[in-house]
């Protein structure tokens, strides 16, 4: 019988080992999948503004002005911002100058104050 009892305790052991075992690997998995999307989101907030910033300066070579709004952007330059996702602050202050723009990632936290219309930007223009 006392054979019996030991062979239960090891098998006991093994098996609390192997559920510690996959609850760490579970845990290391999810904090790498988080810093994953955490750097992803960043380097897409990146992008998203050196694209405004090229196509401005595209703009700026054609026409000789900068891009009065990020709308006149999107429909004669084929500019696409994800609203959703990003907050875009993109004021001119004279023509010949270049636009300050800035690209935030929105949160989805509920009860923030967003600066942005309902299209989720803001566009000031002061000639």
């Amino acid at each position: 019988m006392k054979r019996r009892t030991g062979k239960n305790l090891t098998g006991l052991l093994r098996g609390a080992v192997l559920t510690a075992f996959v609850l760490v690997a579970l845990f290391c998995f999810f904090t790498g999948v988080t810093g994953v999307q955490k750097g992803s989101g960043e380097e897409g907030r990146r992008k998203l503004e050196e694209s405004i910033r090229r196509t401005a300066a595209a703009c700026y070579a054609v026409e000789g002005i900068y891009p009065p709004t990020l709308e006149y952007m999107e429909e004669n330059y084929g500019l696409q911002v994800d609203a959703e996702r990003y907050f875009v602050d993109y004021r001119i202050f004279a023509s010949n100058l270049m636009p300050d723009i800035t690209v935030l990632e929105k949160s989805g936290k509920a009860g923030g104050t967003d600066p942005a219309g309902p299209d989720g930007r803001t566009a000031d223009y002061a000639p």
